[in-house]
């Protein structure tokens, strides 16, 4: 019976850390960027994405803007569409019903950077570890070793 109790205790103790730590993962922003329409943007589009998703705020006007909210584990691929000026960074989800989440007119050196993170995020949560076990700081420098790829050697 007392071991029972032990074992109940326990797992509850647990069960509060995992709770906690995904608390905390869902508080921390890795990285927000936004987008740029020349002459001046009014309503930028907006991407945020923290350890468990990437959230998209399209706005239209005033007071119309769409949220999108996609887990990261069910993102599968992300693409940079360039042009002269500004890059497209396009979110292809499994459960999205359209599939794809479009963020237009952002800055090159933004749309890399954030593709880069997201990309470091799926490896990680694919062989599942545990980030919370990380600084913001300290994260942000393991997804930018693991989105560097090394020059071809001849």
């Amino acid at each position: 019976m007392i071991g029972q109790i032990d074992v109940k205790i326990k797992k509850e103790q647990q069960e509060k850390e995992v709770v906690k730590g995904l608390v905390r993962q869902a508080r921390r922003v890795l990285v927000e960027a936004r987008s740029h329409r020349f002459p001046m943007d009014l309503f930028p589009d907006t991407i945020t994405v923290d350890e468990a998703k990437v959230t998209v705020i399209t706005r239209r006007f005033f007071w119309s803007s769409e949220v999108h909210g996609v887990d990261l584990k069910d993102v599968t691929n992300v693409f940079i569409n360039t042009s002269p000026f500004f890059a497209q960074l396009v979110i292809v989800s499994k459960t999205f019903e359209e599939n794809v989440i479009k963020i237009s007119s952002m800055w090159m050196k933004d749309a890399v950077y954030v593709r880069r993170i997201i990309e470091g995020m799926r490896v990680m949560i694919h062989k599942e570890v545990d980030t919370a076990v990380y600084s913001r700081d300290e994260l942000m420098a393991k997804l930018e070793e693991l989105s560097v790829t090394d020059e071809a050697v001849d």
